[in-house]
């Protein structure tokens, strides 16, 4: 087993009514004046907006608020964010939504404490030295923001889509109440539990295969969310299954399924470019781009495959014929995806044939101009990011 660091701090606070801590919680890290962070109309039509907001009155703590966020969170939209805690004196960014609103809220966090441009950090152009404190209320399953180091942003000028990483992010506390996502899509809720399942995939596929406790962790995980999923897609009130899900989207990223310094990661990179370009679904992108990484990268540890084909997806070993079982896990994985509503090819995607000129466009971006590689499990040049692409388009 590798040496690694892991690192988790924040409180979770889950369960039926949790949100009704939120004023303590805020109080308890410092927070003396809050941005209150949100999407769109759905956190106004639940009520769940005015509910934090009333209880923030209630416990005596100020706060502006800033809605806006879309899937994809937007550069500038963070940019205004970052001017108006500046301008209203807040420190303390609480976010009520899913990782785009979370993501976006640490953008902002970020950018409050720092002179120059926020998308430096993104671009790696510079470190942040430090951080307004971030928390949330989470009502989307999916990204596992609310306790990770990550956060990805769009910048519309050029459509560039990046992640940025540090541990300085980490929320400080993350309230979760399943009944919260009672009304989740079904087309969320799948594309949720895809990029859950993906996150665990992303540090399940790593060239380190001595973690034998970690994979364990990691092969329970996507199997509990492959069962739980079809339940609350037949019920969406489904509490039972729904805190499975919301519990597995935290632990699929907070790193205690695989050292995220250790995992793959190049299905998430092939992906942003689709986002950046076409604007889709997160989780649905991962579905239609995985399928070809793995037939892709597959044989680089064939045995790898072979395992995921047995313990996840059910498929009986044949041991005379290690690339059959792999090859049959890809095809069941494949399976699960359309069963559930997510695409497993570009064309599914976007509805449409991609062009040869907008796969090289991101392949260009995803190689930052053929300077960079990425993944681990295989190390992808500009031309093997390319040919997956290609093989992805359907």
């Amino acid at each position: 087993m590798k040496d690694f660091n892991f690192y988790a701090p924040t409180e979770v606070v889950f369960g039926k009514q949790s949100e009704e801590q939120v004023a303590a919680l805020v109080k308890k890290y410092g927070g003396t004046k809050v941005l209150v962070h949100y999407g769109g109309k759905s956190a106004e039509r639940s009520g769940l907006l005015d509910k934090i907001c009333g209880l923030l009155d209630k416990g005596g703590i100020p706060y502006v608020k800033l809605g806006g966020v879309v899937p994809n969170p937007r550069l500038s939209l963070a940019k205004q964010g970052i001017e108006l805690c500046r301008q209203e004196g807040v420190d303390f960014v609480l976010a009520i939504g899913g990782g785009s609103v979370i993501d976006s809220a640490k953008c902002i966090a970020y950018g409050v404490c720092y002179d120059g441009d926020v998308w430096d950090f993104y671009l790696g152009k510079a470190e942040p030295v430090k951080t307004l404190p971030v928390a949330s209320v989470l009502t989307i399953p999916a990204a596992g923001s609310e306790m990770s180091e990550a956060s990805v942003i769009t910048n519309e000028d050029g459509d560039v889509k990046l992640g940025y990483s540090n541990n300085i992010s980490r929320p400080k506390f993350a309230i979760m109440n399943p009944e919260r996502t009672f009304t989740l899509p079904p087309y969320q809720t799948a594309a949720g539990v895809t990029d859950i399942i993906m996150h665990t995939m992303e540090r399940y596929f790593n060239p380190d295969c001595d973690m034998t406790l970690t994979d364990a962790i990691a092969e329970t995980l996507m199997r509990t969310m492959k069962e739980c999923v079809f339940a609350v897609l037949k019920d969406p009130e489904d509490y039972r299954n729904r805190a499975q899900i919301m519990w597995g989207g935290s632990l699929a990223h907070n790193d205690v399924t695989g050292n995220r310094n250790n995992g793959d990661w190049s299905t998430h990179q092939l992906e942003h470019e689709l986002s950046g370009l076409f604007d889709v679904t997160h989780g649905a992108g991962l579905a239609a781009v995985w399928p070809s990484w793995a037939r892709y990268v597959m044989h680089e540890n064939l045995s790898r495959f072979v395992r995921f084909a047995v313990n996840v997806m059910d498929v009986p070993n044949d041991f005379t014929d290690p690339e059959g079982t792999a090859l049959k896990g890809i095809e069941a994985m494949e399976r699960f995806y359309h069963a559930i509503g997510m695409p497993v090819n570009i064309k599914e995607l976007i509805g449409r044939d991609i062009t040869d000129e907008e796969i090289k466009e991101m392949t260009r971006k995803c190689s930052r101009d053929y300077k960079r590689t990425c993944g681990a499990f295989k190390v992808l040049s500009a031309d093997d990011m390319e040919a997956i692409y290609k093989m992805a388009r359907g």
